[in-house]
């Protein structure tokens, strides 16, 4: 294997597997308010509120991936959704998304790896 990754733009791949990922982490979060309302664990609506907000941050993040600070934001958005669980119930969650990160983390990495990315010239 050459080494080589064959992408023609190995950080727009990177940003589109971190984008993906945070936006199923949202849609995932806006699915289970059905079943957090029906099972009785939202705990009202401060249970709903708290499950949109998240998913709202998860959508806003996916739609920032060109600044690099928004990898470090995900993390610490999988960190307070995994403290959320404990009041809300979202255990279910906490372990799907924090696969879905660590993966897509993997996968990024991976890519890097594999193609350099050039440094920017300041003009």
């Amino acid at each position: 294997m050459s080494g080589e990754s064959g992408l023609r733009n190995p950080p727009a791949a990177v940003r589109g597997i971190g984008a993906a990922a945070l936006a199923v982490e949202g849609l995932v979060l806006l699915l289970a308010i059905v079943p957090l309302r029906v099972l009785g664990n939202a705990r009202g609506t401060t249970g709903t509120v708290v499950v949109v907000t998240l998913a709202v941050a998860c959508f806003v993040l996916a739609g920032m991936m060109r600044r690099s600070w928004v990898w470090i934001a995900g993390t610490v958005l999988q960190v307070v959704l995994f403290v959320t669980g404990f009041f809300v119930h979202l255990a279910f969650l906490n372990g799907f998304c924090g696969i879905t990160r660590v993966c897509s983390l993997f996968q990024t990495r991976a890519i890097s790896v594999m193609v350099p990315i050039p440094p920017r010239i300041a003009m």
